[in-house]
């Protein structure tokens, strides 16, 4: 199946397959495996460098001079862009909520030093519509400029970028093929959507070839996808289609996204984000981040909790990455 991927422009960028590693025994008495793509190795590593394989592909191939993206202030996805330009050697340019630190640290710190131009527009981190606006506006004058750039709205979440974790789906069920494993759910951290979309599109183009399929389940922290925006099932039918699947093959029933553990607002830390941060250090030797993934850990251990996967089943937890976020101003939990 992984031959259904080659007919799209990609450059390599990612070291794969990332490990596949055995955790604890989850509440419940599921086993716990962890997918670690924060080992991806672009930039620091993290998800965002299979969907910026293909994303940069199509750069390349439409004769790119620069890359444009948009994020928070410590977006993960913006770190690893600038990295993917410095591979890649294109100029590149990222438009950030909040105004400029003094000292810069974590994503921004690394961004930098991997030769992005940072454009910060004083947005607030949630405020998504402004930041998106502003990329617009400078991906015009960019073009005005003969930078000639390719524009990435956050997350990197198209069609083009969600491939990444359609091929991502299929190097998952062969390693847990290898390891005897039939799993029965795949968690993973939700924000902007491409992750899950290509997820689903994977899994539905795998069950499309008479394959057992786990449920993927998204814990959202963001505002937009625990509302639906975007669409999920709609972004997982482009994703199929533009591998060269039949778009029905993706069922609106399998998108399954928990709300429940984002707290106050993107960004804002959680208790229960921060007790999951603590014991996947302390179980596994994980590093989890206080936007994203110790959010859908979090989310993970209470699901498991509330009995939804039985004893001895399989879960898998995608570590999307974020470590870089631990060395900010409150980046990491209190002590206890």
């Amino acid at each position: 199946m992984p031959r259904v991927f080659g007919h799209l422009p990609r450059a390599r960028l990612a070291t794969l397959p990332t490990p596949l590693e055995r955790g604890s025994e989850l509440p419940g008495g599921a086993r716990l495996w962890v997918k670690r793509d924060d080992l991806t190795g672009l930039g620091m590593g993290g998800n965002k460098a299979r969907k910026l394989e293909f994303l940069c592909g199509a750069a390349v191939a439409k004769g790119a001079r620069s890359l444009l993206t948009v994020g928070a202030a410590q977006s993960n996805h913006c770190r690893m862009t600038a990295a993917a330009g410095a591979v890649l050697g294109l100029e590149v340019h990222l438009v950030l909520s909040g105004d400029r630190p003094e000292t810069a640290t974590g994503n921004q710190l690394l961004s930098t030093l991997f030769g992005a131009q940072q454009h910060f527009t004083g947005s607030e981190e949630s405020h998504w519509g402004e930041l998106e606006i502003a990329r617009e506006a400078l991906a015009d004058e960019l073009r005005a400029a003969g930078a000639e750039p390719y524009s990435i709205p956050i997350g990197g979440s198209t069609p083009v970028g969600a491939v990444g974790y359609a091929a991502a789906f299929v190097e998952l069920m062969q390693q847990c093929d290898a390891a005897g494993i039939s799993p029965t759910a795949i968690v993973h951290t939700s924000s902007s959507g491409g992750t899950h979309a290509g997820l689903l599109a994977g899994r539905a183009l795998w069950r499309d070839r008479g394959h057992h399929v786990p449920e993927v389940l998204a814990i959202g922290v963001a505002k937009g996808v625990n509302m639906g925006m975007p669409d999920i099932a709609d972004l997982a039918r482009d994703t199929v289609e533009l591998i060269g699947g039949d778009r029905s093959v993706v069922d609106r029933a399998d998108v399954r996204v928990d709300p429940n553990w984002m707290g106050d607002d993107y960004g804002v830390p959680t208790r229960a984000g921060d007790a999951a941060i603590r014991w996947a250090a302390r179980h596994g030797g994980w590093v989890l981040d206080r936007v994203y993934s110790g959010k859908g850990f979090a989310g993970m251990v209470g699901v498991a909790e509330s009995g939804r996967w039985p004893a001895g089943s399989d879960v898998v937890f995608i570590h999307t990455g974020g470590s870089p976020a631990i060395f900010t101003p409150g980046g990491a939990p209190p002590e206890r």
